[in-house]
């Protein structure tokens, strides 16, 4: 396996993989973040944690997408909590698309809320953002609904985005293989 790469090849599967289960504590791990950074910024009124938990995010995500998730540093706890668990391979090029989607979510975030320590009219598209974002890991790490890789099967469907020449399968089956 290659030292830059998304995902590794397993026997018998013609496409990369990740370990579903070490991404959906990944997604949960980052939640819990999520909702630490807020619970302070939201109802504690103090702005000052958000960019620190977005930039960690950033780094989080930039260095799982461009580098390798394997040292993504929510990737490796999750890895250490679930290494006595069976890995569930599902298919890396949507969850690559995923994380793409939450590196752009995060970067957004993390932009606005260094406005917002001096700016408070960058309260309601942080909030919201932040929302979605909750929303969206909350949906991955307790049901195993990726919406990123659902957007992304939908964006092969429009043919909006290429189709890859094997289809890799989704979190729980939830789509063609």
């Amino acid at each position: 396996m290659s030292f830059i790469s998304f995902g590794e090849y397993k026997d018998g599967l013609g496409f990369k993989v990740v370990d579903e289960r070490v991404w959906r504590g990944s997604a949960g791990l980052m939640l819990l973040l999520g909702a630490i950074a807020s619970i302070n910024g939201f109802i504690l009124n103090n702005y000052e944690v958000i960019p620190y938990i977005s930039g960690f995010l950033v780094v989080n995500f930039f260095v799982g997408i461009f580098i390798n998730p394997k040292l993504s540093p929510t990737v490796m706890v999750s890895r250490m909590v679930t290494y006595n668990q069976s890995p569930l391979w599902i298919g890396a090029v949507q969850k690559r698309f995923a994380w793409s989607l939450g590196l752009a979510l995060s970067v957004t975030i993390f932009v606005l809320s260094l406005r917002l320590v001096d700016d408070v009219t960058y309260f309601e598209p942080v909030c919201l953002l932040c929302i979605i974002c909750l929303l969206l890991l909350f949906l991955e790490s307790v049901f195993g609904i990726c919406v990123g890789c659902q957007l992304y099967h939908g964006a092969i469907r429009l043919k909006i985005i290429k189709a890859p020449e094997e289809k890799p399968n989704c979190m729980g089956d939830s789509c063609d293989v």
